[in-house]
Protein backbone atom coordinates (compact mmCIF):
# COMPACT_ATOMS: atom_id res chain seq x y z
CA UNK A 1 0.00 0.00 0.00
CA UNK A 2 1.71 3.24 -0.90
CA UNK A 3 1.93 6.45 1.59
CA UNK A 4 0.28 9.27 0.76
CA UNK A 5 1.05 12.76 0.33
CA UNK A 6 0.28 13.73 3.71
CA UNK A 7 2.07 10.70 5.32
CA UNK A 8 5.11 9.82 2.63
CA UNK A 9 6.71 13.35 4.07
CA UNK A 10 6.62 11.89 7.66
CA UNK A 11 8.23 8.43 6.73
CA UNK A 12 10.76 10.03 5.09
CA UNK A 13 11.47 12.57 7.78
CA UNK A 14 11.55 9.77 10.55
CA UNK A 15 14.09 7.78 8.58
CA UNK A 16 16.16 11.09 7.93
CA UNK A 17 15.97 11.72 11.20
CA UNK A 18 17.22 8.69 12.46
CA UNK A 19 20.65 8.69 10.03
CA UNK A 20 20.60 12.71 11.16
CA UNK A 21 21.19 11.09 15.30
CA UNK A 22 23.43 8.62 14.48
CA UNK A 23 25.48 11.18 11.81
CA UNK A 24 25.77 13.43 14.79
CA UNK A 25 25.43 11.75 17.93
CA UNK A 26 26.28 7.84 17.27
CA UNK A 27 30.29 8.46 17.53
CA UNK A 28 30.22 9.76 21.32
CA UNK A 29 29.94 5.67 21.72
CA UNK A 30 33.48 5.61 19.98
CA UNK A 31 35.33 8.70 21.65
CA UNK A 32 38.58 6.74 21.23
CA UNK A 33 38.17 6.91 17.30
CA UNK A 34 39.93 10.19 15.65
CA UNK A 35 38.32 12.77 15.41
CA UNK A 36 38.90 12.64 11.40
CA UNK A 37 37.17 9.57 11.23
CA UNK A 38 34.38 10.48 13.41
CA UNK A 39 33.61 13.55 11.00
CA UNK A 40 33.79 11.99 7.77
CA UNK A 41 31.47 8.70 8.96
CA UNK A 42 29.48 11.54 9.97
CA UNK A 43 29.21 13.71 6.44
CA UNK A 44 29.00 9.88 4.79
CA UNK A 45 25.48 9.39 7.24
CA UNK A 46 24.21 12.79 7.05
CA UNK A 47 24.43 12.84 3.09
CA UNK A 48 21.62 9.85 2.97
CA UNK A 49 19.85 12.37 5.36
CA UNK A 50 19.50 14.87 3.44
CA UNK A 51 18.33 12.23 0.23
CA UNK A 52 15.81 11.67 2.56
CA UNK A 53 14.95 15.39 4.20
CA UNK A 54 15.27 16.82 1.13
CA UNK A 55 12.59 15.01 -1.11
CA UNK A 56 10.54 14.92 2.58
CA UNK A 57 9.95 18.74 2.27
CA UNK A 58 9.56 18.91 -1.73
CA UNK A 59 6.98 16.17 -1.28
CA UNK A 60 5.37 17.74 1.93
CA UNK A 61 5.28 21.31 0.65
CA UNK A 62 1.72 20.40 -1.36
CA UNK A 63 0.24 19.21 1.83
CA UNK A 64 2.06 21.38 4.67
CA UNK A 65 3.23 25.00 5.35
CA UNK A 66 6.83 25.31 5.56
CA UNK A 67 6.30 26.00 9.29
CA UNK A 68 3.98 22.67 9.75
CA UNK A 69 7.28 20.74 8.35
CA UNK A 70 9.61 22.02 10.42
CA UNK A 71 7.61 21.81 13.14
CA UNK A 72 7.11 18.39 12.03
CA UNK A 73 11.25 17.87 11.84
CA UNK A 74 11.51 19.14 15.34
CA UNK A 75 8.83 17.04 16.90
CA UNK A 76 10.61 13.57 15.08
CA UNK A 77 13.74 14.64 16.01
CA UNK A 78 12.89 14.54 19.62
CA UNK A 79 11.28 11.51 19.22
CA UNK A 80 13.67 9.87 17.80
CA UNK A 81 16.87 11.38 20.03
CA UNK A 82 14.99 10.27 22.63
CA UNK A 83 15.01 7.06 22.00
CA UNK A 84 18.18 7.40 20.99
CA UNK A 85 19.75 8.88 24.00
CA UNK A 86 18.15 5.83 26.06
CA UNK A 87 18.42 2.87 23.83
CA UNK A 88 22.24 3.79 21.83
CA UNK A 89 23.73 5.60 24.39
CA UNK A 90 22.42 4.54 27.77
CA UNK A 91 21.24 8.31 29.13
CA UNK A 92 17.84 7.86 30.70
CA UNK A 93 15.76 10.65 30.15
CA UNK A 94 14.49 12.01 33.11
CA UNK A 95 11.19 14.00 34.39
CA UNK A 96 12.71 17.46 33.21
CA UNK A 97 12.93 15.91 29.69
CA UNK A 98 9.27 15.04 29.28
CA UNK A 99 8.45 18.35 30.84
CA UNK A 100 10.24 20.02 28.01
CA UNK A 101 9.32 17.61 25.32
CA UNK A 102 5.60 18.21 26.54
CA UNK A 103 6.08 21.96 26.12
CA UNK A 104 7.35 21.48 22.58
CA UNK A 105 4.76 18.85 22.16
CA UNK A 106 2.43 21.77 23.06
CA UNK A 107 3.46 24.37 20.41
CA UNK A 108 3.07 22.18 18.39
CA UNK A 109 -0.18 21.73 18.65
CA UNK A 110 -0.61 25.28 17.97
CA UNK A 111 1.61 25.33 14.96
CA UNK A 112 -0.92 22.97 13.47
CA UNK A 113 -4.07 25.01 14.40
CA UNK A 114 -5.72 26.95 11.66
CA UNK A 115 -7.98 29.04 13.09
Amino acid sequence: MPLTPALTPIALLIASNIFMTFAWYGHLKYKTTPLILAILASWGIAFIEYCLAVPANRIGSAVYTTAELKTMQEVITLVVFAGFSALYLNEPLGWNHAIGFTLIALGAFFVFQRW
